[in-house]
């Protein structure tokens, strides 16, 4: 699985889809996402990042297709930040 940011039409928001591993397991697996969030003030600049959760990759999956039908899209602007 890869790591996905969208970014929203304003340009103002964006969200961070990444694969996240659950490493109190014996055997560790990916089984879900981590949804980071946080504000864009610059582009030029650091998004700053508000917050994260962990999601089933079900529902993982419906969000990230509800924000594209929003007019969100994918954007590979901050990857040099992560």
């Amino acid at each position: 699985m890869m790591k996905f940011t969208l970014i929203n039409k304003e340009r103002s928001s964006i969200k961070i889809f990444e694969p996240f591993e659950d490493v109190s397991k014996l055997s560790p697996s990916i089984d879900s996402m981590m949804i980071s969030y946080g504000c864009v003030y610059k582009r030029s600049s650091k998004p700053v990042m508000k917050g994260s959760r962990v999601e089933t990759i079900e529902n993982a999956r419906k969000e990230y297709k509800a924000l594209l039908e929003q007019g969100w899209k994918k954007t590979s602007i901050f990857r040099s930040f992560f």
